[in-house]
């Protein structure tokens, strides 16, 4: 019996709900983070938003052993501990005669290594990989919902502050002259990243979790030189990337989290040689 393409592609997510529920929080999840991981490359701090991804993890970790896989634990626990590595890291940056990437650098090795011996020696073997990579199966309705609320809080404050969030990009010193103070600002970005990286930890792991928000936005900027264009295809090709994952890791029991990042991937390459075909 012939099977239609249709079916394969849509069959997954109709007959199996937590095939429906991974959909859903990847969805909000490419919605949200591909707009903050265009502005991290517009502002030239790619490796900051590394340094969180890697930072949520230790306080993900002890929130863990206090109480389980609660979500809200495990939520306040990795966004208190991505504040804490994000403002510490600039504070030394201020304060001594470190650069930025070098300070962040530190913080990210220190957090990744504590946060991965705590569960090591605590969690299991098995916690670890779930943290590190997600799981599909473990996206239920709180997931859902706490995935819902960060998308839509980040996408209407993006809105919102678009206009000095990209005037901090390209002129700092009209936004001086102007009087709006950047830091204020930084504080804001800084904060939906770090939620956008816990909100993703469920379905793509702490260690994926910044993929989803930074390579498809690099593939935009290797396909528009326009900004607006940049956003809009940043977000599209999330979505895609996310929906094309979930299916080969249904077909083919790969990991959800590792195949969504790796189908970006394959999108990221095909923009790089169609780039230099051009030139």
């Amino acid at each position: 019996m012939e099977i239609s393409f249709t079916k394969l592609a849509i069959s997954p997510f109709t007959d199996y709900l937590f095939m429906r529920r991974a959909l859903v929080a990847c969805l909000g999840i490419a919605l949200s983070s591909a707009p903050l991981g265009v502005i991290l490359i517009q502002r030239r701090m790619s490796l900051m938003g590394e340094a969180l991804s890697h930072g949520i993890l230790p306080g993900i970790a002890i929130s863990h052993l206090l109480f389980g896989m609660w979500l809200p634990g495990l939520s306040i626990g990795g966004i208190a501990a991505g504040l804490i590595i994000s403002f510490s890291s600039s504070f030394v940056t201020r304060k001594t005669i470190l650069n930025e990437d070098a300070t962040f650098s530190s913080f990210y090795i220190i957090a990744l290594a504590l946060g991965v011996l705590i569960l090591s020696l605590k969690g299991g073997n098995m916690n670890l990989l779930h943290l590190l990579f997600g799981n599909v199966l473990a996206v239920d309705s709180s997931s859902l919902f706490f995935i819902s609320g960060i998308s839509s809080l980040t996408l209407v404050l993006v809105i919102l502050l678009y206009r000095p969030l990209i005037y901090d990009c390209f002129d700092p010193l009209f936004m001086q002259s102007v009087g709006l103070k950047s830091t204020y600002y930084n504080i804001v970005l800084l904060s939906l990243i770090v939620c956008n990286l816990v909100a993703a930890c469920q379905t793509l792991g702490t260690l994926m979790a910044l993929g989803i928000m930074m390579v498809p936005a690099v593939t935009a900027k290797l396909l528009s030189k326009r900004l607006f264009p940049i956003f809009v295809i940043s977000i599209v090709l999330a979505i895609l990337s996310s929906y094309i994952g979930l299916l080969l890791s249904y077909y083919l029991n790969w990991p959800s989290g590792p195949t969504i990042i790796l189908v970006a991937g394959v999108g990221y390459l095909m923009a790089m040689i169609c780039s230099f075909i051009k030139k």
